[in-house]
């Protein structure tokens, strides 16, 4: 049987035979030799050692299967439950891969073929991409299945996944390739366990597109990998393979893989994490119907995410908490503040306050979201000033505010017009030094607005644009207030910095109110460009403005206002954006109607800058997006993945920049990299190193479209190194360089870009789902390796 050591080559039998051979990409020939039939044997592969990065002690013990011994690790995590020790493994062994048949090396028929199988395994690993493939080209003539097999166990054993993954994408491709589903297995599963998620998903679906279902140990290890990956829409991903699991597969998962993703999904903030309720009701129904144990974590998150919902389930709620009850689990803290968060939601006072003396009668120190809770039952049931009280209860109990009984307070005595208090908290907020002072400004100012306080309104604006990074909401505040007051001029200064600013941007709400504006000064002139605009947009006009400007231009004189007629055309602005994000990995597809494609944007959910380039470029492709798209006002609801309508336009970029659904560089493209380009190229799909360093990723890259960029860009006084590194290319601006390139895109950046958290753990562009190999990579860029 062939071993199982961790050494980098074959047996000790073979080393000489096979260090007789020069570094070639075919090795000499030798005799044939007429041998007995092979008998096949089984090669046993143990498990790599190998820790998935970022990894909680839950997850860890899903990835390693060990015959011999379990290691356990603990490790902190943010999220609503920090006792891990309910999502850990449970006794049963782990789940296995199908059982992988190989012929030992020593059994196979002739001696040549022994020695170049040999030589194969011991260079093949050495090399990578190109120069790997054209190895394996040369043996075309001699090479069966069976012997790429063993070099892909080999690769396995000797744990360099990536070259078994080359090896067996190689094998596709050859004529006398039959599928091998023992072999596609185990290459799944042991770059699932690498946290390589993008070639296990492709290894995966491999399997799916021969028919065969994967096996329950591919369903699982990928699972994990997402779920250890935390980036990007990893735990969509990690959702899907396990539903997958079930219903494809009709497989039962192990109790701490439920665990493990039910944790995941109440593991962010309630805002975010209450979309994950359909989800996370799914996972608690599985454990149910096969019979596993319910923790009282499950229960306790379970109600939590019903207690963030707009529209409350009081049913559900109530058949939540006599479960676990039935169960023989007591209510802790934090779901007694679930109910009472519910609760409030509905201002149904009575109840919350029964629920806070549970609280009280538990003796513990009170938490300060209990009180927030309160505060909001009173006022939804138009108590406003027992809040207060409430709030000033809180202090005396020496529980200190947090930023969420700030906003609250805040919100409820703006709502209530109490002037003063609201000011006096507004202040002593501010003097906190806390973070995320933006909704309390905002309360503030809407105040204000009710009340006609406009002076007080702007000057409440100039102190959030100094202490906070301005959004649209704040200055559309504003412009209304200018409106309001007749300052038309102040105001249409507000609105061409709103248009120019990238960070900002102008929506169908700004647009009416500046058309408003200009209809009460009579200068409907003004007004009909920023109609023109709007109909360009196809942005909805308020029926009294439209009224008011076809009267005003009626009696100027002019023709009626009729709907224009909206031709569908990217200006120059729009055609550079999209070839910088393009560039940057943005995927078009083809529509079923011949000649018109799609741009689908998908951008990084954990990327601050990712956040602001998606609401800016929803707001210049505005016109383009599906109606679906166009339906958020509040900006904080755009998607991070949204798409255009199917359109002719797109088919320029589609023929250009894809080749058979497939990324590519086109070959003018040296002719296109003007600086807004090379800026939204930056801003998507390049990051800046900790040394100041630019670096750029070239999607569907190959060295003679990158050597024509690499040329125009030193043309324009931009010198750049080139490296090719995993499954990509990368552009980089050392020194002085990376200062030019700065000082080159500046103009197009968009406002404090370069101050926000770029692409984490390497992550660019729209992939958000890639490989921990392009990690690596961009390290090593860093480093120079």
């Amino acid at each position: 049987m062939a071993s199982t050591s961790y050494c980098a080559t074959p047996s000790p039998s073979l080393r000489c035979s096979a260090a007789l051979f020069p570094t070639l990409a075919s090795p000499p020939p030798f005799l044939r030799f007429a041998v007995p039939p092979l008998q096949t044997r089984r090669v046993a592969i143990s498990p790599p050692r190998i820790r998935i990065p970022a990894v909680a002690s839950a997850l860890e013990s899903l990835v390693q299967e060990s015959d011999d011994e379990d290691e356990e690790e603990e490790e902190d995590e943010a999220g609503m439950f920090k006792d891990d020790a309910w999502a850990a493994a449970d006794e049963r062994d782990a789940v296995r891969s199908p059982e992988l048949e190989v012929p030992e090396l020593e059994e196979l028929p002739e001696q040549w073929r022994r020695s170049r199988i040999a030589w194969l395994c011991k260079e093949l690993p050495a090399y990578k991409h190109s120069t790997f493939t054209r190895i394996l080209n040369a043996q075309r003539k001699w090479l069966t299945q069976e012997d790429a097999t063993y070099v892909a166990v080999h690769c396995l054993r000797i744990r360099n996944n990536d070259a078994a993954f080359r090896v067996f994408s190689w094998m596709e491709r050859q004529h006398w390739y039959r599928f091998n589903f023992a072999l596609a297995t185990r290459v799944a599963d042991f770059l699932g366990r690498e946290g390589k998620v993008e070639k296990c998903r492709e290894m995966l679906e491999a399997m799916v597109k021969q028919g065969r279902v994967p096996a329950e140990s591919t369903f699982h290890i990928l699972t994990v990998a997402y779920l250890s990956a935390p980036r990007g829409r990893c735990l969509e991903h990690a959702c899907t393979i396990y539903n997958q699991m079930i219903q494809m597969g009709g497989y039962k998962p192990r109790l701490s893989l439920h665990n493990s993703l039910f944790r995941a999904l109440v593991s962010k903030t309630g805002g975010t994490a209450k979309h994950n309720l359909k989800q996370a009701e799914f996972v608690y129904h599985n454990i149910v119907t096969t019979n596993l144990e319910v923790h009282k974590e499950v229960y306790a998150g379970l109600i939590w995410l019903h207690s963030y919902q707009d529209v409350i389930d009081r049913d559900r709620i109530a058949a939540l908490r006599k479960e676990m009850k039935q169960a023989g689990f007591d209510e802790t803290i934090d779901v007694l503040v679930s109910v009472m968060r519910a609760f409030s939601k509905e201002g149904r006072v009575q109840e919350t306050e029964v629920t806070w003396r549970e609280i009280l009668q538990r003796g513990s120190e009170l938490p300060a979201q209990a009180y927030v809770c309160r505060m909001e039952a009173y006022a939804r049931s138009g108590e406003p000033m027992k809040s207060l009280d409430i709030y000033r209860e809180m202090k005396r109990q020496s529980i200190p505010p947090n930023v969420a009984t700030y906003h609250k307070i805040i919100e409820i005595m703006a709502n209530a017009q109490e002037v003063d208090v609201a000011e006096q908290l507004m202040d002593e907020f501010a003097e906190s030094h806390m973070k995320h002072l933006m909704p309390a400004f905002l309360s503030l100012m809407y105040m204000y607005l009710d009340l006609d306080m406009h002076e007080k309104l702007e000057l409440t604006f100039s102190k959030c644009l100094a202490r906070c990074r301005p959004n649209r909401l704040l200055y559309t505040i504003y412009l209304e207030s200018l409106v309001r007051v007749g300052n038309v001029e102040k105001a249409e200064e507000v609105f061409d910095e709103m248009h120019k600013k990238g960070t900002i941007g102008t929506n169908a709400k700004s647009c009416n109110i500046m058309l408003r504006g200009y209809i009460s000064a009579e200068d409907y002139k003004k007004a009909e460009k920023v109609y023109d605009m709007m109909c360009k947009k196809k942005y909805d006009v308020k029926e009294d403005s439209l009224e008011k400007l076809e009267t005003g231009l009626r009696l100027g004189k002019k023709v009626a206002v009729k709907p224009k007629p909206v031709s569908m055309k990217l200006d120059q602005e729009q055609r550079e954006i999209l070839i910088g994000l393009l560039l940057g990995g943005t995927r078009i597809e083809s529509h079923a109607q011949r000649g018109v494609h799609i741009v689908h944007f998908k951008f990084q959910e954990d990327s601050d800058a990712h956040s602001v380039l998606r609401v800016h470029i929803h707001e210049r492709f505005f016109e383009w997006l599906t109606s679906a798209s166009r339906s958020f006002d509040d900006e904080s609801k755009i998607p991070y993945e949204f798409s255009t309508i199917p359109h002719l336009h797109f088919g320029f970029f589609a023929d250009q920049f894809f080749l058979k659904g497939q990324p590519v560089l086109p070959r003018l493209v040296h002719r296109w990299l003007s600086p807004r380009v090379l800026a939204y190229w930056f801003m998507f799909g390049g990051f800046k190193l900790p040394s100041g360093d630019i670096v750029l990723k070239v999607s569907g890259g190959n060295s003679e479209g990158v050597e024509r960029i690499v040329t125009s860009l030193h043309a324009q006084s931009l010198p750049s190194k080139v490296k090719a590194k995993g499954q990509f290319f990368w552009i980089g601006f050392q020194g002085t360089n990376a200062d030019s390139f700065l000082k080159a895109i500046e103009p197009f950046v968009l406002d404090g870009f370069l101050g926000l958290k770029t692409q984490e753990s390497g992550s660019t562009g729209s992939g958000g789902d890639q490989d921990t190999d392009s990690d690596d990579d961009i390290h090593r860029y860093g480093t120079g390796e």
